[in-house]
Formats: C-alpha cells, sequence, structure tokens
C-alpha cells in the first residue's frame, strides 16, 4: 500500500496532481464519520466493517472489497485493531494512500492496561496524573516517528501494547480531522480549500461536544464501575471517569471464572454503581457479576452500532456514553 504522510500529502498536492471527487474507503463507522465531515459537499466515504461488527476479525463482503479496490485513499486506525484489515488493503488497494490514523501527529496513545481492575485507577488523582503525562510522552515520541517517516525513515513504529480505541479521545479526533484534509487535498488539490474548511469547522463542533460531555459527566465523577471490556480508557482519561475494572479483555475475548471473580470482589469492594454491558455482546456474564452487589447494568455502544451511519455518528456515539454513563452512575433515589 502507499503510505501517505503530511508531508507527502503536501509535495503531492503542490504537485497538481489531482482526482475529482476522490473515492475514500473508511475500517470503522466514527472513522467514517470524521471522514463524512471532512468530504461534506465534495462527496461520501464508504465504510467497511459495518456497525454492529466486531473490527478485531471480520471477513469482507464483495461490495467491500469493491470499494477498497475503487479507493484512491483509505482512512483506518491501524493493524492493531483491524489485524485482517492490512493484508486486504495491500491485495485489494494496493495503489491507494492509506493513511494509518494512529500515526497522525497530535494523537495521543495509552497503554494497554493489563489485569481485571486497572489497580492504578484505585489510587485517584495521582495516577491520573501521572497516565497523562505518559501520554503526552507518547504524542512527543509519536511526532518525532512521524517526522521521521516523512523524510524516508523506516515507517514500522512499534505500537505493541498500546490501546487502539483511539477515537472515544475527541482530541485525538481532532488529529484526524487534520490529517483527512491533508490526505484528500493532496488527492483533490481543487477541493482542497473545502477539505479545510470543513475541518476546522468540525474541530470546533468537537471543541464544543467535549464542553457538553463534560458537563453531563461532573455530576456522577468519582463514582465507581465496571466496563464489559477494556474499549473505554481514552474516554475515561480524558473526562475525568476512570473504569474500576473490566469483565473481559480489550479484544472482548471471553473472561476466565478467575476474572469473573475478581471483578465481582472489587464490585463489592467498592461499592461500584453500575457494571456495563455492549450491545454487540450477550449480557449473561454481566447479569451474573451483578448480582447481588447492588449495581445497575448499563449499556456502553464503543462503535456506534445502533447508529445510523453519516458525519453525525461520532458526535452521537460519544454523546451516548455520556449519556448512558451519567444514567446508570446517578444515586439512587
Amino acid at each position: 500500500m502507499r503510505r501517505l504522510t503530511p508531508a507527502a500529502a503536501m509535495m503531492l498536492a503542490l504537485s497538481g496532481t489531482a482526482m475529482a471527487a476522490p473515492q475514500v474507503a473508511t475500517d470503522i463507522a466514527p472513522v467514517h464519520a470524521l471522514a463524512a465531515r471532512v468530504m461534506a459537499g465534495v462527496g461520501a466515504p464508504s465504510l467497511i466493517v459495518p456497525p454492529g461488527a466486531s473490527p478485531h476479525g471480520y471477513a469482507l463482503r464483495p461490495s467491500e472489497a469493491a470499494a477498497l479496490e475503487r479507493a484512491d485513499v483509505v482512512f483506518w486506525v491501524g493493524a492493531a485493531l483491524t489485524p485482517w484489515l492490512e493484508g486486504a488493503i495491500d491485495a485489494l488497494a494496493g495503489d491507494a494512500a492509506a493513511v494509518e490514523l494512529r500515526d497522525a501527529p497530535g494523537v495521543a496513545l495509552l497503554p494497554l492496561r493489563e489485569g481485571a481492575t486497572f489497580a492504578p485507577h484505585e489510587h485517584g488523582g495521582e495516577d491520573d496524573h501521572d497516565q497523562a503525562a505518559e501520554a503526552a510522552a507518547v504524542e512527543h515520541d509519536h511526532e518525532h516517528a512521524a517526522e521521521a517517516a516523512a523524510h524516508g525513515g523506516d515507517h514500522a513504529h512499534d505500537h505493541a501494547g498500546f490501546d487502539e480505541h483511539l477515537w472515544l479521545d475527541p482530541e485525538n479526533a481532532k488529529a484526524w480531522l487534520n490529517v483527512m484534509a491533508e490526505a484528500l487535498s493532496a488527492a483533490d488539490p481543487a477541493n482542497a480549500a473545502i477539505y479545510a474548511a470543513n475541518a476546522s469547522a468540525g474541530r470546533a463542533e468537537l471543541d464544543a461536544l467535549s464542553a457538553e460531555i463534560a458537563a453531563t459527566l461532573a455530576p456522577v465523577q468519582g463514582r465507581p464501575f465496571v466496563v464489559f471490556h477494556d474499549a473505554y480508557q481514552y474516554f475515561e482519561a480524558r473526562f475525568g471517569v476512570p473504569a474500576a475494572g473490566a469483565v473481559t479483555l480489550s479484544d472482548a475475548t471471553a473472561p476466565s471464572a478467575a476474572r469473573v471473580a475478581e471483578i465481582r470482589a472489587v464490585m463489592e469492594r467498592l461499592g461500584a454503581a453500575c457494571v456495563f454491558a455492549e450491545p454487540q455482546f450477550s449480557t449473561g456474564v454481566v447479569d451474573v457479576i451483578a448480582e447481588g452487589t447492588g449495581a445497575r447494568v448499563g449499556v456502553l455502544d464503543p462503535l456506534g452500532a445502533a447508529l445510523p451511519p453519516g458525519p453525525a455518528l461520532y458526535a452521537d456515539l460519544l454523546r451516548g456514553l455520556a449519556g448512558a454513563m451519567a444514567d446508570c452512575l446517578a444515586p439512587k433515589a
């Protein structure tokens, strides 16, 4: 596949190489929504992984393979989230500019959390500060890697051990809007001004969304809860609502009996207010864990499975997470 760095995008744009209304393919619905926002008034991207499907493992349908084959530009989070997609891009979209969004300048990566109960989160503010500092350090290193790639360095940047659910931090989404506008301008210089204006408006919308979510969650900060799988770290860190643990690993593999017992123990010790299921998975294990603890059962959706794809999905997704948390964590009457 053809990797497109910001520097390469600018050089291509200045060269005058242009394609009207570029064909764009995206991996997951939140990325599709952000690309649709940048492309508004010019075209619409295609979505490869449909809402409700797991991005960790997916078999392409003929229509999705065709979308990859037609693509001039591919936006995808990266191989840690969709390990099967890199080969598909190589095979079907070898001439496309493949933009791996985890490599975007300004994106902050958080390390994978280990264990069922995220022990650092149980100690309060100092650890949250350390986590923020660690994320900033990762972002700094990340920008150096992007600069090296722009100057012909090795693209391979070791992201092993980092949480791949980057889209749940709206600050990362703002960085992606920038990179999307640059890549689209490189493929379609005639509409560069539209892409830039759309990205700017999108960033302002995300700032307003972040303020709205912060206000929604402020009343329930400090209320302990457990999530079904460890997908929400970026959202938790951005808005100050750390989970006490996760029933399953970050890829939603089935939990062991020991992990279930550990989660129940921490819920009872902390007096957890809620345990969150997900619409893509059976609630059976969540119901078992919540039984007898006094915790409510809520639902969090990290991908927007029930939302119609389109430019509004990203804001609706994050707003839905905030609303579900606020409802389930609210003190009982």
